[in-house]
């Protein structure tokens, strides 16, 4: 078994617990207006590689991941849903701790085939860091060019078989950067019972060179980052909402479903 590799980062330290092996795979249905790795859109680019040939760049380091793992990421990739479930069994196999880096928006809980891959994966998945791009479904289609509603059911979805979470939210002035956004947000965090972290990333723009380098515009030209202070006023009103939906206290102003 093959997949498409974007890249391999061999000491990454921000994408999971400890030092991992973090695999950058190609292909995204996702085109977030931020997005920093357009170059992993399309599924044909890359290097393919097998499971064994990254077991084995694990291997050569192992040493320095006795407190992490391996790290698969993209894209997103669930677009290689096959391939990342062979990488994570052959991983687990060896007491490799495994973590998946997505948005769930492949995720699709009317198919019951679909399902039982995701079964299949979650059942050696350690660690999901789930990134959910906007709350609420419009905006989310403007952000993303995606449905909320598969990134929504794929986290009801790991609650539901108890499978550890990170949520990850960027924030971006003028879209995400909303304290009823934030609330509303954390509101739903509130809901799940298998969270353990939250992310929450302050909007930058050092992509901008990949896009001219690829010859396309960059969606966000005159928007500007998010100050890390900033980051940490927004993750308490999330905090917040999360605290609020825990203690039933009821919301003030619940989002249209659109």
């Amino acid at each position: 078994m093959t997949g498409r590799i974007h890249s391999i980062e061999s000491f990454g330290t921000v994408d999971g617990p400890g030092v991992r092996l973090v695999v950058f795979l190609q292909g995204c249905p996702m085109r977030c207006l931020y997005c920093h790795n357009p170059d992993t859109w399309k599924i044909n680019g890359g290097t393919e590689m097998s499971v064994d040939e990254i077991l084995a760049q694990y291997e050569k380091n192992h040493v320095f991941y006795e407190k992490g793992g391996i790290t698969v990421t993209g894209g997103d990739p669930l677009v290689q849903i096959t391939f990342v479930t062979e990488l994570f069994e052959a991983a687990k196999s060896r007491g490799i701790h495994t973590c998946l880096d997505t948005s769930g928006i492949l995720f699709r809980p009317e198919s019951p085939e679909l399902v039982r891959q995701f079964d299949r994966l979650t059942a050696v998945t350690d660690l999901v860091l789930l990134d959910i791009k906007h709350i609420d479904p419009r905006a989310h289609i403007e952000l993303t060019g995606q449905k909320l509603d598969f990134v929504l059911a794929f986290a009801r979805y790991l609650d539901k078989r108890s499978v550890s979470v990170w949520i990850r939210h960027v924030v971006v002035p003028g879209i995400t950067y909303k304290q009823d956004l934030l609330y509303k947000l954390g509101r739903f965090i509130g809901t799940l019972h298998n969270v353990k972290a939250l992310d929450v990333l302050p909007y930058h723009d050092m992509g901008k060179v990949k896009y001219k380098n690829l010859g396309i515009p960059y969606p966000l030209e005159k928007v500007k980052p998010l100050s890390k202070d900033k980051a940490l006023a927004a993750r308490q009103i999330i905090l917040a909402g999360i605290r609020d939906q825990r203690a039933g206290i009821p919301d003030p102003a619940p989002l249209s479903s659109h």
